[in-house]
């Protein structure tokens, strides 16, 4: 499925077992010229394309933070795929070993991100995707795959309904409710877990204090107006931005794309704007 160039576009129909759901839907979606297309994102055509929302002027510090850690990602191995159309319909994921996450995973593909919202909803497009991701990784010789969720649907965080649905099970939780979910493609796997630090998450310092990475884009955009925020209420905070794969593998939280800490304690993994710390903060 890897493009060799960078205008492919990539047919997820070979990924979709006959009479399946999906390739039901394919087939429904066909006959009403609904069919999707879908595209892997490489180094070769980054800058063209847009990545996970509405956003496309690469100038926006958002697009330009995320496609500067993605392409920083690519020599890791990390595959993004994501529809033609304009707007949240993608998968991304990398070998385990590359994750910036801390977990213990030879040889499995982690799902960094599997996202379809708002018009792409109930059409199968995620079904779509995560065939494709276990078509790419079977290929490539990987155990199986992993990601993180929770027993309840929490922001950011893939769907446990879903997952159940689709085979993964849980193989590790952290004291804070986060857990990680595996697909193993052989029954004797052995499955992930989270490394010590990542089980039992919490910091040493007093206020609140962010770890955060450039994986997800809006956090160019919404950590500055935070620091902003609670610079101007005197609210002590202290934003972590971890810039290096070796930092995320030992971070002190299973989540390592946003994750507020307040007086030690493990808050939440919900971004946040201005009016939404304030409220949190009880201002």
């Amino acid at each position: 499925m890897t493009a060799e160039r960078s205008d492919m576009v990539v047919d997820l129909s070979i990924f979709c077992d006959e009479g399946n759901e999906s390739e039901k839907e394919r087939k429904k979606l066909n006959q009403e010229g609904m069919i999707m297309e879908y595209i892997q994102v490489t180094r070769e055509n980054i800058e063209k394309e847009h990545i996970c929302c509405a956003i496309s002027n690469n100038k926006d510090v958002q697009v330009s933070s995320k496609k500067a850690w993605l392409t920083n990602r690519f020599d890791d191995g990390l595959v993004f795929l994501k529809s033609t159309e304009r707007g949240k319909c993608f998968i991304e994921y990398i070998p385990a070993e590359n994750a910036w996450n801390p977990i213990d995973a030879d040889g499995y593909m982690y799902i960094d991100c599997l996202w379809v919202s708002g018009s792409f909803k109930g059409h199968g497009y995620s079904n779509d995707l995560l065939s494709a991701c276990i078509s790419d990784s079977k290929e490539k010789g990987k155990k199986g795959l992993c990601i993180l969720c929770a027993a309840k649907k929490k922001p950011f965080l893939a769907d446990p309904k879903f997952l159940k649905y689709k085979g993964f099970t849980v193989c590790d939780e952290a004291d804070n409710g986060i857990q990680l979910w595996y697909l193993p493609f052989s029954p004797d796997a052995e499955p992930p877990k989270f490394k010590e630090c990542a089980r039992h998450p919490h910091t040493d310092e007093k206020g609140y204090v962010l770890y955060y990475t450039s994986q997800c884009p809006f956090n160019a955009k919404y950590v500055p107006i935070v620091e902003q925020t609670a610079k101007a209420h005197g609210i002590p905070f202290r934003a972590i931005h971890i810039d290096k794969k070796e930092d995320a593998r030992t971070a002190p939280t299973p989540i390592t794309t946003y994750a507020l800490f307040h007086d030690g304690k493990y808050l939440t993994n919900e971004q946040m704007n201005d009016t939404k710390f304030l409220k949190l903060a009880g201002e």
